[in-house]
């Protein structure tokens, strides 16, 4: 998961994120150190909070583009 590189590199905390996405800083910690999978519509939701694919999310890709 490229969760907390993308969050990182946007400069944005857990909990600023944990609160745009209505969720909360544990859950996000979690999965950024692997303890927890999102579901697939998190997933959703976080790759279109971060605009990139969730195949760049999850790593299956290099290739940040994502396509409407």
């Amino acid at each position: 998961m490229k969760i907390k590189e993308l969050r990182k590199s946007k400069h944005i905390s857990q909990q600023k994120m944990a609160m745009d996405l209505n969720t909360n800083q544990n859950t996000i910690s979690r999965y950024e150190t692997g303890v927890r999978e999102p579901g697939i519509s998190e997933l959703i939701r976080i790759a279109d909070y971060f605009e990139v694919s969730i195949d760049y999310l999850v790593g299956r890709t290099d290739n940040p583009k994502f396509y409407k």
